[in-house]
């Protein structure tokens, strides 16, 4: 054995997963596919200017065109953060225009935790409960109360910032002082509450720390969370889980390592060895460990999974329900609102906020009237428009330069975020053509549905009502979704349930056929609820590893 236990990836949920076993007294290989990266020293563009960025700012668009044609769809690709993200060439996958998937990547050590928007919301026992009742999907294996000391658990840890509300849809938690609102997000608050039946607008609650927790520092409101956080104000793998898995002297951690699949044995029904790739030199070899826990991202995890053929079968081994690769989902998003709030000319925001407005869910809560199933939330910010507004007018010469020396009027953005059905026909499989290490590539395919088109509507008909009832002039709105994936919050294809015949994992998020390998990203959702889940996968990673910690201490395992 190389280990007690292997993690493959190193991201928000691989992190937990070494932290919790090597804090339970076991030997951990972490394996990561991308790069090694130091926190702190390797963040090069943390706090530069735009003009001291090769292309100030912008990128280099003529290489997104060519070799990121995918991950410059997400919104501000630049130089500045573009080594994040991964080279599409490099990467290959296959999507197609009628069900296109936009898989947004980041392969190095820490993962899409240093590029995260640090959204920590708890689930609901409402969320738990509507698989079961209004029959899409299957229902959960767990409810709320099974999550919730985890939930708290990973959130005192963390640090997660906000106010507890009271608000059933989405319960309070363990919780830093707030950010706080701005004048014209508190107006939009008092006016909406007012004019709207009591309609709530709170602080978005985040992973970035208001006061110091350990030696994680809080916040300074530079800005660019996105390009690292070398304080670790902001929750990452790297300032927070790793480091303290690294202080046991029980984590090794391998980067450069590309995960292939895993070796069964239908005798034992276990998993023994894990086939890996050098990702420099392509040399093949295994790794063995009594439990291996699959933190890859969840098309990462699935596209290992399908790759682990049962010899006996000719299949998966973990594809006994046909449920592998299926029921893929991420969030219901692109609907919006933005409007001009008149006055408040004397009032100017102050430094960088990382964090900004949060409207719970509303619909489909107390009763179900609406033409669509579940039902969604808003996170949004207002702020005053600043000199790049002089690109929108025709003037030119001295008065335009006057005119920019003066903040402009302030706006306010709120953008939906709504639940995605889970459909056996959003899936990934294996294709035929292979990436440069030999390994299948994934063939993603994606629509949305008549669920999820109805709430689109309904998210932009609400964002309007809602400016409106805030005195907003000059407003746009929009319902138009496009391709799946640009959420960034892919989950589902190896979902959790009781049935073996209708899910890949039991509610320890085990696999039905292996009960050594646990699988606890994105790709174990049941669910995707409206809300951000990242909190969810972390709290269901501690669950599971110290179910796991149980099991081997008892010798099951």
């Amino acid at each position: 054995m190389d280990a007690d236990v292997i993690v493959v990836g190193s991201g928000i949920s691989g992190g937990w997963a070494a932290k919790e076993l090597t804090e339970r007294g076991f030997s951990v290989l972490l394996l990561e596919r991308g790069r090694n990266v130091v926190a702190g020293t390797d963040y090069t563009t943390e706090h530069l200017a735009p003009f001291q960025l090769p292309y100030r700012g912008f990128g280099d668009r003529q290489r997104y065109a060519r070799d990121y044609k995918v991950q410059s769809k997400v919104a501000g690709l630049s130089d500045a953060i573009d080594h994040w993200f991964v080279n599409d060439t490099q990467n290959p996958y296959q999507t197609s225009p009628e069900a296109e998937f936009a898989w947004i990547r980041g392969y190095h050590l820490g993962g899409r935790s240093i590029t995260w928007g640090r959204a920590s919301f708890r689930l609901a026992p409402l969320n738990f409960a509507e698989a079961g009742q209004d029959g899409h999907g299957i229902p959960w294996p767990i409810g709320y109360d099974d999550l919730a000391p985890w939930y708290a658990h990973v959130e005192r840890f963390i640090g997660v910032n906000g106010d507890r509300d009271g608000i059933p849809s989405l319960p309070d938690g363990e919780f830093m002082p707030p950010h706080g609102m701005n004048c014209v997000e508190e107006h939009m608050r008092d006016a909406v509450a007012q004019k709207m039946n009591g309609r709530r607008i709170i602080n978005e609650r985040s992973a970035v720390l208001t006061r110091q927790l350990g030696d994680r520092l809080p916040c300074h409101y530079c800005g660019p969370c996105i390009r690292g956080c070398s304080t670790g104000s902001y929750f990452s793998s790297e300032s927070s889980t790793l480091p303290a898995a690294q202080a046991t002297g029980r984590l090794k951690v391998m980067t450069d390592v590309v995960v292939d699949s895993l070796v069964y044995d239908p005798s034992g029904r276990r998993v023994t060895a894990v086939r890996v790739i050098d990702a420099k030199t392509r040399k093949r070899s295994t790794l063995g460990a009594k439990v291996v826990f699959l933190n890859a991202s969840t098309l990462g995890s699935t596209q290992i999974l399908l790759n682990s053929i049962d010899a006996g079968s000719g299949r998966s081994f973990a594809n006994r329900s046909d449920a592998l690769g299926r029921y893929l989902m991420d969030h219901v998003m692109g609907p919006f609102g933005i409007g001009t709030i008149p006055g408040f000319g004397d009032r100017q925001p102050l430094g960088n906020r990382p964090s900004g407005i949060y409207i719970p869910r509303f619909q489909n809560v107390a009763t179900r009237d609406r033409p669509f199933a579940r039902g969604y939330g808003y996170q949004g910010s207002a702020s005053r428009q600043m000199w790049t507004r002089g690109a929108d007018g025709e003037d030119i010469g001295a008065g335009l330069k006057h005119r920019l020396r003066q903040p402009g009027p302030w706006q306010i953005f709120i953008g939906g975020m709504g639940e995605c059905m889970p459909y056996a026909d959003n899936r990934v499989t294996l294709a035929k053509d292979t990436d440069p290490w030999g390994r299948p590539q994934l063939d993603v395919a994606f629509t949305w549905h008549a669920n999820e088109l109805a709430m689109a509507k309904d998210m932009a008909a609400e964002a309007q009502a809602m400016l409106h009832a805030a005195g907003a002039t000059d407003f746009a709105v929009g319902d138009t979704l496009g391709p799946g994936g640009l959420a960034i919050h892919e989950m589902g294809t190896a979902r959790m349930g009781a049935d073996p015949a209708k899910a890949v994992l039991n509610a320890h998020n085990q696999c039905h056929d292996a009960a050594n390998v646990f699988v606890t990203d994105g790709a174990c959702m049941t669910a995707s609820a409206a809300q951000n889940p990242s909190l969810t996968y972390m709290a269901l990673t501690a669950r599971a590893a110290s179910f796991a910690a149980d099991q081997m201490k008892q010798g099951v395992l």
